[in-house]
């Protein structure tokens, strides 16, 4: 495991087993940048509204694959998420999940 694995979450294969276990992906970047370009079927609910919004994840039920541009901001949404009870891992950013969802 690498430092870059400690600061910002799991592996790929770990992306992997939580999207085979019918995770939701939960876009963090602003709405300027998700409009720029976004994944199908993400969820986006901006780090900055995240705290206010945390129950509508929690609703959906399922575990979350955070990610945003690099993920700094998406460590910081699994760590909000974590502490709400939610099973959360840190997608990374947009390369990282570009090779799990396109």
């Amino acid at each position: 495991m690498g430092l870059l694995d400690i600061l910002f979450g799991k592996k790929t294969n770990s992306i992997e087993t939580y999207l085979d276990n019918d995770a939701i992906v939960l876009d963090v970047r602003t709405q300027k940048e998700f409009d720029a370009f976004h994944f199908e079927n993400v969820v986006h609910i901006p780090i900055s509204e995240l705290k206010s919004r945390v129950n509508e994840v929690k609703q959906r039920n399922k575990p979350v694959i955070a990610h945003c541009k690099s993920g700094v901001r998406s460590a910081r949404a699994v760590s909000i998420l974590k502490a709400n009870g939610i099973d959360a891992i840190n997608g990374g950013g947009l390369p990282a999940m570009q090779n799990v969802l396109q």
